[in-house]
């Protein structure tokens, strides 16, 4: 980077502008299996003209730019880029308004999903989508995340009404607004849901929110084979009971968890988490319809958690599903990937990804939000054994074959990022010459968040 930029940006940021080692180190990667890359730069925003000035500046000098919100992405989506500078949010964390009568707040980049739902605690309402980790919502619009609730209150996509986005150019735009629907032009809101920081910065979002349920109630039911838990779920969902997460852990995601999260009274089996959002009298009828469904595929061992705190330990231990796989191997890595199937293909799509991971001598914990066909593999490996991370790659290989044969997607929810480019190509190789073209347009000196998604 030139002296005469950097200069420009310490005369515009003081103190929010770094170069030292330590600071672009902490900005390098988010929790994937890259080795950190850094940037020439670390720039730290808190306004939307703020962020104008950085890539007006950028934009002019032909400089790539990385997004960073809280680098809890796993497919490479915010390594740095060492002719470049990243950009850290984390000074937008503001909560802009809260409109509870209508079910709508708006709010900064770098909020996160549980700051968020701390703010309307007491409001009526909350955030209800809800990833593992306790993500940025500008990452999570970025991504199109999701998570264990998405087969009740949807995705992202489902819950944005409209976004403030800066393009590379410096202009600032604001897209859609505050009602439930509208045909006002192109939907230029999802066209940057999803885009990973590669179209521009998303600063602002504007969420629907939901009503907090008269009742919640969480349950936890074992299985004799990880195919009968999975079949249990589909059934569930096919039989229409409204339901609002529906969890599986296989058999060797169970016994971490257990000794992970210090779970009492649990057995290392194939497990199903189900949650009831409603009121005391329906749920109390879906929960006698699932128990049914479960015992026809010889479920047990059913244990209901009514009150709080019960469920938050029950949640916590699927919340800490990723940081217990780590925590397996001192100074290892975790792959952690993630496919989406059409919900009567579910079952097949597990099976197939536990034999080979067993034929290919994997250690494959499973969790799987299986109540919208979305589940996940992870895979700790240490980086200094050999072989071993490529076993892993060929076993994403053949579990996107496998998924893209029964019309399942390559990622339900983490994105493309690096990781998954080549997937990319195989599931919507016709529509890459058209993404190009949308890129080209609106960043045309390829600055933003570049070789991401695609090369």
């Amino acid at each position: 980077m030139k002296e005469q930029v950097q200069a420009e940006f310490k005369k515009i940021f003081n103190g929010r502008f770094s170069t030292a080692q330590s600071t672009r180190a902490n900005y390098a990667r988010g929790e994937d299996t890259y080795d950190p890359v850094l940037s020439k730069a670390v720039v730290f925003p808190e306004t939307n003209e703020e962020v104008s000035k950085i890539l007006r500046l950028c934009n002019e000098h032909k400089i790539p730019v990385v997004p960073f919100g809280t680098g809890t992405s796993l497919e490479g989506n915010v390594v740095g880029n060492d002719k470049g500078i990243t950009i850290s949010l984390e000074k937008m964390n503001r909560i802009l308004s809260v409109n509870a009568t209508d079910f709508d707040c708006r709010v900064q980049a770098c909020v996160t999903k549980e700051q968020l739902n701390e703010y309307l605690r007491e409001d009526g309402v909350f955030f209800p989508i809800d990833p593992g980790a306790n993500a940025a919502i500008g990452g999570m619009a970025s991504t199109s995340a999701s998570g264990t609730m998405a087969v009740k209150y949807g995705t992202m996509k489902t819950v944005i009404t409209g976004l403030t986005v800066v393009l590379p150019n410096g202009d600032i735009i604001k897209t859609g607004g505050r009602t439930k629907k509208t045909s006002a032009g192109y939907n230029l809101t999802n066209l940057f849901i999803g885009s990973e920081g590669t179209l521009g910065i998303i600063t602002e979002i504007q969420l629907r929110l939901s009503p907090v349920p008269e009742s919640i109630m969480s349950a936890v039911c074992h299985f004799p084979s990880l195919e009968k838990a999975v079949l249990t779920a589909q059934q569930v969902i096919q039989y229409g009971v409204p339901i609002a997460r529906i969890e599986m852990l296989n058999k060797e995601q169970m016994e971490i968890s257990i000794n992970y999260s210090k779970l009492r009274d649990f057995e290392s089996v194939p497990t199903l988490f189900f949650e009831f959002h409603g009121s005391e009298t329906s749920n109390q009828e879906n929960i006698k319809i699932v128990e049914e469904i479960s015992k026809d595929n010889n479920g047990s061992s059913f244990k209901w958690a009514k009150d709080l705190e019960e469920r938050n330990k029950l949640w916590q231990a699927r919340w800490d599903v990723y940081y217990s796989v780590k925590a397996l191997i001192n100074n290892g890595r975790v792959y952690s990937t993630d496919v989406c199937l059409p919900i009567s293909n579910i079952t097949e799509c597990v099976n197939y990804a536990e034999e080979q991971s067993k034929k290919l001598g994997l250690r494959a914990p499973m969790v799987g939000h299986l109540g919208d066909g979305n589940f996940h593999v992870i895979l700790p490996y240490d980086p200094k054994e050999e072989g071993t991370y490529d076993k892993i790659r060929d076993f994403s290989d053949l579990l996107i074959k496998k998924t893209l044969e029964l019309n399942g997607t390559i990622t339900g929810e983490h994105g493309v990022g690096l990781h998954k480019k080549s997937y990319l190509l195989q599931e919507h190789g016709d529509c890459i010459p058209l993404m190009k073209i949308i890129k080209k347009s609106i960043d045309q000196n390829n600055i933003m968040n570049p070789g991401k998604i695609f090369d």
